[in-house]
């Protein structure tokens, strides 16, 4: 059990860190931390739940996380939907805190977007399905690629962290504009069902992408991490 309360408060902290960047402070009058802020403070979250719980459990904080290290052989099957529950029910409760602080402002309205991920009319910039598709299927793969190298017992040992949490940087950085930037199925979840309508009807793409993308990145890191095996 202590695993699994390490993931939610881990999903919990990625949620409330990231998101809550976006909604509270990413345009805040004069003083905004634009784009790079918000993708910082999503690096960060990861950055600093990684020394506090990986220990504990790993720190996936990611349902795509979690399934792609099991086909990496990494993880259990029988953990899979205990830690992929942990995660979302930190990301709605997240979800829930950011809301109460969010709707303390006048004028705060949730259908302007909540931090949710979308396409089309919903993407920041206009990208289409088929951009947003390609965009999260690659950046979680690439994250996938990098995580399990990272955490590779044949890298340098006590800096995987790092390595992670800039590459999350990085990947908002390059997908803030077309997505909002997913890569993380519960992060999408833990703040569409506060918006409803369209974040909910646009969701499945953010479930379906990011484990592809995994899938993807666990099958190249299984070639090319273990070519001299």
């Amino acid at each position: 059990m202590k695993k699994y309360i390490a993931e939610f408060f881990g999903t919990f902290w990625l949620v409330l860190g990231g998101c809550g960047s976006a909604v509270l402070a990413a345009a805040f009058p004069d003083l905004g931390i634009g784009f790079l802020g918000v993708a910082l403070a999503f690096g960060l979250t990861v950055l600093t739940m990684a020394y506090a719980i990986g220990h504990i459990s790993g720190c996936h904080l990611n349902p795509a996380v979690s399934i792609g290290l099991w086909a990496d052989g990494r993880f259990p099957a029988r953990e899979l939907l205990p830690y992929i529950v942990a995660q979302v029910l930190g990301a709605i409760v997240a979800g829930g805190v950011l809301y109460l602080i969010a709707s303390g402002k006048a004028g705060f309205d949730v259908s302007a977007g909540f931090a949710s991920n979308g396409y089309a009319a919903h993407s920041p910039g206009g990208y289409s399905l088929l951009s947003a598709l390609v965009t999260e299927v690659v950046m979680t793969m690439v994250f996938l690629l990098v995580i399990l190298g990272a955490t590779d017992i044949r890298a340098p040992q006590g800096f995987a962290p790092i390595a992670i949490g800039f590459c999350l940087t990085l990947i908002h950085l390059i997908s803030i504009p077309v997505t909002n930037t997913s890569v993380n199925p519960a992060r999408s979840t833990g703040v569409a069902i506060y918006v409803g309508d369209w974040a909910i009807a646009q969701l499945w793409l953010f479930w379906v992408a990011p484990i592809i993308g995994a899938l993807l990145g666990a099958a190249i890191y299984r070639f090319i991490g273990r070519m001299e095996d």
